[in-house]
């Protein structure tokens, strides 16, 4: 009949088992985690375990422990961890004599309920460590690349993802692009964005919102891109809104921007579908800043650049019906055209004819208009007054976030000031 004792080594050893079965743990390092738990419990029992051998069979689990000791004459023992008398030793084998090493075995029920408990807690212990361990180098090792995972939970701040093998990551409502909406159950594509421990445990943060995730995007739907056929140099974005992406290629016979986009638009449209209808603008890189710079801020035309290379600034001069093209709604065409580039790009309008020369700018209304207005009409391009009374209501309730009640009243009190 078993004892209490015996049964918690065979729970121990169920639990080595379990361990070896589950986690992703090399054999070395199994062999040394059990190891250094039986060899605690052998230091507990005996205050030293130099005399101790230990062999585990990583395939079945099983654990065999020896003591090893001298022979010595009775009543002549001084240490009984490294001797035995000679009386006590042919109890275990009847031909051992006096200058041998006698071998005795030592088993889990010699140390009692308690110990084992102890050693059962203990390996259970390192197991998570090492399974910790284990998932923060993995991770760590797939910083940039792109995961596909299911939405487990969802809260105000965050959601919680997990992988195929059930590890839990993380993306915040911030790596989160403004129209995403999931809920539980979802299939969900990121890439791995930042790694790190807390409280012990790995944080894995995921990002959608990454320059990075469309970088790995366009690696999936580009072979060219794979190949090393085209290099993507730098890529910018507002996420969900607007994005650009500048690349190059080394073999004059691929027309980079053409791979990338495919016929009838067939490859990047999935990438636009992905990133909830987000605008990809896609630019031949050029070593030329002026042209680069001319590149990044289309559709709109250029009429004529300024370029202080020190400072890294570009002064972009424009026709009237060319700024809001190159400012983009929202602005985000010329500020993303600026961090491509690395040039602080300011607009400037060219005047032409009459008609722009009695132009008046809107600050100049500051005292019939309120500012927050005319700072929304500056935000899309739009300082004159003849550049707002230019376009249609409808136009202008696009582009801006003003309502129709304040476009009319506004092109009212402008109107006013040319027919005065």
């Amino acid at each position: 009949m078993k004892t209490k004792a015996q049964d918690l080594g065979i729970n121990l050893v169920d639990s080595f088992s379990e361990f070896k079965e589950f986690k992703n743990i090399d054999r070395a390092t199994m062999m040394r985690v059990l190891e250094d738990v039986f060899r605690s419990m052998l230091r507990k029992k005996h205050g030293n375990d130099a005399k101790f051998d230990i062999i585990i069979n990583t395939e079945t689990g099983d654990i065999e422990m020896y003591h090893l000791r001298l022979i010595v004459e009775d009543g002549e023992v001084e240490d009984e961890n490294l001797q035995i008398c000679i009386s006590d030793a042919r109890k275990l084998e009847p031909d051992y004599a006096v200058g041998e090493d006698c071998i005795q075995e030592v088993f889990l029920d010699d140390f009692g309920r308690r110990s084992i408990l102890n050693a059962r807690q203990a390996l259970m212990s390192r197991i998570l460590e090492l399974e910790k361990d284990e998932l923060f180098r993995k991770y760590a090792d797939k910083r940039g690349e792109i995961i596909t995972g299911e939405v487990y939970n969802v809260w105000k701040r965050e959601i919680m993802v997990l992988d195929d093998e059930g590890n839990e990551l993380v993306m915040p409502k911030e790596h989160m692009i403004p129209r995403d909406m999931f809920k539980k159950g979802d299939t969900i594509r990121a890439v791995v964005h930042e790694v790190n421990m807390d409280k012990g445990a790995p944080r894995i943060i995921i990002s959608r919102t990454s320059p990075e995730f469309l970088e790995r995007l366009f690696e999936l739907e580009v072979p060219e891109i794979l190949d090393g056929l085209i290099t993507i140099k730098k890529v910018v974005r507002e996420p969900g809104e607007r994005a650009k992406v500048a690349v190059e290629s080394y073999d004059d016979r691929i027309d980079p921007v053409g791979a990338c986009v495919g016929v009838k638009g067939a490859r990047i449209h999935g990438i636009v579908r992905e990133l909830r209808n987000e605008n990809i603008d896609v630019i031949n890189y050029t070593t030329n800043n002026a042209l680069f710079i001319q590149r990044a801020l289309q559709p709109a035309a250029i009429s004529r650049m300024e370029l202080d290379d020190n400072t890294k600034k570009a002064d972009v001069f424009l026709e009237s019906d060319q700024v809001s093209l190159a400012i983009g709604k929202g602005g985000f065409n010329i500020r993303l055209a600026s961090k491509l580039t690395g040039y602080q790009i300011e607009v400037y309008r060219v005047t032409q004819g009459q008609s722009d020369e009695d132009d008046v700018e809107l600050t100049e209304f500051l005292d019939e208009i309120d500012e927050w207005i005319i700072e929304e009409f500056k935000r899309v391009g739009l300082d004159t007054a003849r550049s707002v009374l230019r376009n249609s209501t409808e136009d202008l309730m696009r582009r801006t976030e003003l309502e129709e009640e304040t476009i009319l009243e506004v092109k009212k009190i402008l109107q006013a000031e040319f027919e005065d």
